[in-house]
């Protein structure tokens, strides 16, 4: 059974950064390819980056530039590096696992 749990969220003052992590149960991490992706209330989650089983990396454009998604195989973690954050970046970050599973979500609030 597959089972991602985030951490790394929080409040952070425009400018700053935040380092999020998932960690994934299982045995099959590495075949699958990872996301993040987030959510602010009313609106439809939205991706924020992806990275394949092979490392391509693809990201928002609203992101670009300024996060960075990573996977670490032997650990079963992916992580998310978030730069020069700005208010608009708050929402409710989830990991995502193949499209197929989500964890529960790690919360980000960016102070002006």
């Amino acid at each position: 059974q597959v089972r991602l749990v985030e951490s790394g969220g929080g409040l952070v003052q425009a400018g700053g950064s935040l380092r999020l992590s998932c960690a994934a149960s299982g045995s099959s991490f590495s075949i699958f390819n990872m996301g993040w992706y987030r959510q602010v209330p009313g609106k439809q989650r939205e991706l924020v980056a992806t990275i394949t089983a092979g490392g391509t990396t693809n990201y928002a454009d609203s992101v670009k530039g300024r996060f960075t998604i990573s996977r670490d195989n032997a650990k079963n973690m992916v992580y998310l590096q978030m730069n020069s954050l700005i208010p608009e970046d708050t929402a409710e970050y989830y990991c995502n696992m193949g499209r197929l599973y989500w964890g529960q979500g790690t919360q980000v609030t960016v102070s002006s």
